[in-house]
């Protein structure tokens, strides 16, 4: 379970985040390409849009059950 204490820096403000345990495998990146990003610096993802629509949610969602390190967060704002 990701944990909020552990959000890697670049998250944008918002709903879902990515922590520190990310491998960087690209999954979230490949599922909901327009909301996850990649840190080329760190090598892991982070979330560099909020979903608006119930359709972007469900591709953030989809994103964060499919991550293999459960590294994708919801703190439920």
């Amino acid at each position: 379970m990701a944990d909020i204490d552990e959000k890697t820096e670049k998250n944008v403000p918002g709903k879902f985040y990515v922590d520190s345990n990310c491998i960087d495998c690209d999954l979230c990146r490949e599922t909901a390409a327009d909301f996850f990003g990649r840190d080329d610096d760190e090598g892991v993802s982070y979330v560099m849009k909020q979903p608006s629509t119930p359709e972007e949610e469900a591709l953030c969602q989809e994103a964060l059950e499919g991550c293999p390190v459960q590294a994708i967060g919801d703190d439920g704002e």
